[in-house]
């Protein structure tokens, strides 16, 4: 893992963030020693999920490498305890799940703890805005999770392509998200039979 991060850090220099994603791949002491392994080369955060807050609270501790967590958190419950163990530096919230309503609260009360959250996005292109209009309603928004390289028909899903100009999702200004569901094109895309 560290040639592959020492790689990246190399081609792309000291400026760009680079973002890991663990997910539930190890268990609290792997995690530590991932995040000791990561800290030379900078990264904006560690993605390393866990349902136990004061494991997560002891990880970030354990390094200088900031921890982002709690995509599978829902609700303003759930995420509390997380908060009050200030387990983590990035508070990472699925907005279709939780919806913009309970999202926003959830980052309201990250904000109380001066945590930045950010939006788990990787749903389609209605995800997309529905993320990107939780990232401009809140103060603590840190960075938007976006699939820029998905399949080439993603874009016709919706009525309004979604824009990103200069690494920047350009929110719309139509009612609503901003676009709707092209029904066509949905059918046009049936899912795959399962196997």
């Amino acid at each position: 893992m560290t040639d592959v991060l020492s790689a990246f850090r190399d081609g792309l220099g000291p400026g760009p963030g680079i973002l890991c994603d663990l997910n539930f791949s190890l268990r609290t002491d792997g995690f530590i020693r991932v995040a000791k392994a990561a800290e030379p080369y900078n990264l904006t955060w560690l993605e390393c999920d866990s349902h136990d807050p004061k494991a997560l609270a002891f990880l970030r501790r354990s390094t200088a490498t900031p921890i982002a967590s709690l995509e599978s958190i829902y609700g303003l419950a759930g995420y509390r305890p997380f908060f009050e163990e200030y387990a983590v530096d990035a508070a990472i919230i699925d907005v279709p799940w939780n919806g913009l309503y309970q999202s926003v609260r959830i980052a309201t009360l990250a904000d109380a703890f001066e945590v930045n959250v950010a939006p788990h996005n990787f749903n389609g292109p209605i995800a997309d805005l529905m993320s990107a209009h939780f990232c401009a309603t809140v103060p603590n928004f840190r960075i938007m999770e976006y699939e820029a390289d998905d399949v080439p028909w993603k874009q016709d899903l919706i009525t309004e392509p979604n824009r990103v100009e200069k690494g920047e999702f350009v929110l719309p200004s139509g009612p609503g998200w901003g676009a709707a569901v092209n029904e066509e094109a949905v059918r046009a895309h049936p899912p795959a039979a399962k196997r």
